[in-house]
């Protein structure tokens, strides 16, 4: 053999034994890694990072001025990840970083290496020696400014407290704060939502935020894909995070990440956000306008059972009362609101009337409806319209320009500013006379973010929100449709802030028949339980093609039997 030969022998054996060593180094590492994940094994380290962070205080936004606005000048940052209950801590670290004076934001956050659910360990007790040694080290300190799971409220899972129940999240943000302040009662508890829609959901109460702190540019709002991403810092962005606050009475930590800051360019932003507050502060922004303190109970004495029945088929069963009309400003200018609404009348029956504020006798959609309903363009057919309903004889619920927080454009109304559509409200309610029997119905769909559209307690007397069994358009299995139960519970629980009673003016399901009436005995039985409903309208047709597309239209159309059967149901606790 020669030396070249053995030089390659050498080298293969060499190779090979390197290979086996790389092998068996990363096969030991995964195994102490699952060890440390699901087993009982070495736990990793907490992080603890102080200076500057992903997320910087760029402003303040206080109309009442409790915190200074030169906050951002001079606040340090420290942040803590918890990597599981148990896992080890520098505790002389964390003392000595806590130890320093001065205004800190301190951003606590729960990543466990072994698969569980942070908000469960939580409510269960695993965090409190870490919340007491916490408290222990902060205590007697009232600058040090606590942000505890950030960003709850964004619909993705880039963190493992996101895409959790609002109530869960909502019972771990005020165990983690009684437990912290018995100790250390200064600690400023900061509820820490990016601003999202829905941000609202996770709202703790007033009891353990002292306050708030909204996100521009989080990675987490940028991975939804929800809602329109808003980029930047500009002051569009702004008006629409703090407005959606407008329910909490709480002073308002701006936070940017991943944002190039010009600070100069900061406050005319502010003083933008900050003149649309006193311009409205009457109004939309006025707390007297919706329900902060203790609900009044709200019970029925008899539900109201109405359609919407073009085609007639329902109309001339006993238990309806009440019909539904679709109208726009071509069919008041025409004169055809006016034939249908008194056809109505004349079977003595009561009235949801939708007001559609899109299109005139041209046809032509109106892009700026909302704007140009403030700008009185419309006052002829809005008086027009108050004359025909007023003094029927027959109740009227008066519906606005349903369904605007969705974030589509199906309607010219919708993807608009809240500001803009909860002024159009206002405006087209006022000609409304007080002696009339008309009612004002605010109705969203109770999709996400809908009290952002609110439009005040003075100027609303029932909410409506639609429920009907589709959550996807793509679905075609009619069992994956979700029950009228589940979509009123979710939906009604985004109207927390509000106390008003409920006229679901629109709703119904899909599918086969036998199923449909399966659907309607679970409806009826919520409708049973929950006496802040007060009425329900049924729509008996199937919807507008053109908005699905090549997906056939569904069908929400019901027999005769299948009605009558509903109706002996849900009446059974109203007579």
């Amino acid at each position: 053999m020669s030396f070249t030969d053995i030089d390659k022998s050498q080298t293969v054996k060499y190779s090979n034994s390197l290979k086996f060593s790389l092998l068996s180094i990363l096969l030991g590492l995964s195994v102490w890694l699952l060890y440390v994940r699901y087993g009982k094994g070495p736990v990793l380290p907490d992080e603890l990072k102080a200076g500057v962070a992903n997320e910087i205080l760029v402003a303040v936004y206080d109309m009442k001025h409790r915190i200074p606005e030169n906050l951002p000048n001079h606040i340090r940052y420290l942040s803590m990840k918890w990597k599981d209950a148990d896992s080890r801590l520098d505790t002389a670290d964390l003392k000595e970083k806590l130890s320093k004076s001065g205004d800190l934001l301190l951003t606590i956050e729960i990543w466990p290496v072994k698969h569980k659910n942070p908000l469960d360990e939580l409510l269960e007790g695993e965090y409190d020696a870490k919340i007491k040694l916490l408290a222990r080290f902060v205590a007697g300190r009232n600058d040090v400014m606590l942000r505890f799971l950030p960003e709850m409220e964004v619909p993705v899972q880039l963190l493992p407290w996101q895409y959790q129940s609002p109530d869960k999240y909502i019972n771990a943000f005020n165990y983690f704060a009684a437990l912290l302040k018995k100790s250390a009662p200064g600690v400023k508890m900061v509820w820490s939502p990016a601003g999202y829609p829905g941000d609202s959901e996770f709202w703790p109460g007033p009891d353990h935020v002292d306050l708030i702190s909204i996100t521009v540019g989080g990675k987490s709002e940028k991975s939804s894909k929800a809602f329109p991403l808003d980029t930047g810092l500009t002051s569009t962005v702004l008006k629409s995070k703090i407005h959606r606050m407008r329910f909490m009475d709480k002073a308002i930590l701006i936070l940017a990440e991943g944002i190039k800051i010009n600070p100069p360019e900061i406050a005319p932003m502010l003083k933008e956000v900050k003149n649309q507050a006193d311009s409205f502060k009457n109004t939309i922004y006025s707390a007297e306008h919706f329900d902060k303190g203790s609900k009044q109970v709200i019970s029925r004495k008899k539900l109201a059972i109405g359609v919407y029945d073009p085609r007639k088929i329902l109309l001339k069963e006993p238990s309806v009362s009440t019909e539904h009309l679709f109208t726009d400003w071509g069919e008041i200018q025409r004169g055809d609101f006016s034939r249908n609404f008194h056809e109505v009348i004349k079977r003595r029956h009561d009235v949801i009337v939708t007001m559609e504020p899109w299109r005139d006798t041209t046809n032509v959609e109106d892009p700026f409806a909302l704007q140009n309903t403030i700008k009185g363009k419309y006052d002829r057919e809005i008086i027009k319209l108050y004359h025909i309903i007023s003094n029927s004889g027959q109740q009227v619920y008066l519906r606005w320009a349903h369904e605007m927080e969705i974030p589509i454009h199906r309607y010219s109304w919708q993807s608009q500013s809240p500001v803009d559509y909860i002024n159009s409200f206002r405006y087209f309610m006022k000609f409304k006379q007080e002696a009339s029997q008309i009612l004002s119905v605010w109705g969203p769909a109770g999709d996400r973010g809908s009290v952002d559209w609110y439009p005040g307690d003075d100027v609303v007397d029932y909410i409506s929100i639609a429920i009907y069994g589709l959550p996807d358009k793509n679905i075609t299995d009619e069992d994956k449709q979700e029950s009228f139960g589940t979509v009123f519970q979710r939906k009604s629980y985004r109207m927390r802030f509000i106390n008003k009673p409920f006229f679901i003016t629109e709703f119904g399901v899909k599918g086969k028949e036998a199923y449909k009436k399966k659907w309607l005995e679970g409806a009826a039985e919520t409708i049973r339980g929950h006496k802040e409903i007060f009425g329900i309208c049924y729509f008996n047709l199937f919807d507008n093609p053109k908005v699905w597309g090549d997906i056939k239209a569904p069908d929400w159309s019901i027999t005769k039997d299948t009605f009558i059967k509903f109706c002996r149901s849900v009446e059974q606790n109203d007579k």
